[in-house]
């Protein structure tokens, strides 16, 4: 036993038998049926008793998956800065988050695509509580972050976190993703929060915080979608805050939001990851003695890289003006994208509902609002 052993993906040792172990799983028929609607499943389940590493699984499986994914359920993914990283290097990706699955496998399906290193990606594990999708999601390469853990057991798991974030970058050469804040953005406000930060730098021990973070290589990341898969699953906590109601998930949530963002519409979807954060961690160095003022520096510079890369679609200008009831933004979109948008939204959600209409049309408007905060950000689509 190894103090990681409760949060690591399977070493590479242990991946043929995990995939034998839920080779027979309906979930996994579904996911390769889906992938390979015209092969046999005595093909693919050959296939898969023959892959014996993490990448090979992800490579020949998860790979064409994402690609099938986004055939069928968006405009395509584009992306951009990508070409700015080296190859063989680990980075820390910090990273905007508004799908449970999508966000870490599309910025995987980007980095073997430019032929960079692959993540290890942070998942809460009460998304993974079912069997097969912790199995699924350690052949993924994914590690655990443990959630509603009373103080003191909380602070040691985020300690044991924090020094397998840094064994994954520093001695495995292995990147890793992780969410700015925990939880999806559910109400469009992308911000780091400084607890992520802190839980990160507690492995740097006596060093200087921001000549550890050097060390690491952060890369901010901004993901956005035209349209949001799992927008309307969203509008019950938004209502509840609204009401200043505390809010409680209900049995399989978290299942229905993980299944709902692979298969909902999307459309078109960027990626943008941007440079690596270096001379203004320098710069925050010189500026703050405090640590805790660094961190809180920081987590704006990250908020800064993310919120000015971020692309924003017809979409969120169609809702910036119908929430504001303007036409400042008119030239952003066609009548058909609005007159589409309007639709969706009479048919995700009751729109006689003053709140829940509001609270839908700001989650699409506010990455504009954040946009406007930067001087000369432009508003291409």
């Amino acid at each position: 036993m190894t103090k990681f052993d409760a949060i690591r993906p399977y070493y590479d040792s242990e991946v043929n038998e995990a995939l034998r172990s839920v080779i027979n799983h309906p979930m996994m028929k579904a996911m390769m049926n889906f992938t390979y609607p015209d092969v046999g499943d005595e093909i693919w389940q050959e296939q898969l008793k023959r892959t014996h590493s993490i990448r090979d699984f992800q490579v020949n499986f998860v790979y064409e998956s994402i690609q099938k994914v986004l055939q069928k359920s968006s405009d395509g993914l584009t992306t951009s800065g990508f070409e700015k990283l080296e190859p063989n290097t680990s980075y820390l990706f910090i990273s905007n988050h508004r799908d449970i699955i999508l966000d870490t496998s599309l910025l995987n399906v980007s980095l073997f695509d430019h032929g960079l290193v692959m993540t290890a990606s942070a998942i809460g594990d009460n998304l993974v509580q079912k069997d097969i999708l912790l199995k699924l999601s350690r052949l993924n390469r994914n590690f655990l972050v443990k959630r509603n853990l009373p103080p003191r057991e909380l602070l040691q798991s985020s300690k044991v976190m924090s020094e397998y974030i840094y064994q994954l970058l520093a001695k495995e050469n292995r990147s890793v993703w992780v969410a700015q804040k925990e939880g999806r953005t559910k109400d469009g406000n992308d911000a780091t929060h400084q607890g992520v930060l802190k839980m990160i730098a507690m492995a740097a021990g006596k060093e200087n915080c921001m000549d550890y973070f050097r060390k690491l290589r952060i890369v901010p990341v901004s993901i956005s979608y035209e349209y949001d898969p799992t927008d309307a699953l969203k509008m019950p906590q938004l209502l509840a805050q609204a009401k200043d109601e505390v809010y409680v998930k209900e049995k399989n949530e978290d299942f229905v939001n993980l299944i709902s963002g692979i298969i909902g519409q999307k459309k078109r979807i960027h990626i943008h990851v941007g440079d690596v954060l270096d001379r203004e961690l320098e710069n925050i160095k010189a500026e703050n003695e405090n640590v805790n003022k660094q961190i809180q520096a920081l987590a704006q510079v990250i908020d800064d890289s993310i919120l000015k890369s971020y692309r924003l679609w017809p979409t969120n200008f169609i809702a910036y003006d119908l929430l504001n009831e303007t036409q400042l933004f008119r030239d952003q979109y066609s009548e058909k994208e609005k007159q589409l948008f309007e639709r969706r939204l009479e048919m995700r959600i009751d729109a006689d509902n003053d709140t829940l209409r509001k609270g839908f049309l700001a989650m699409y408007a506010n990455p504009v609002v954040n946009k406007m905060r930067y001087e000369n950000a432009g508003f291409e689509s």
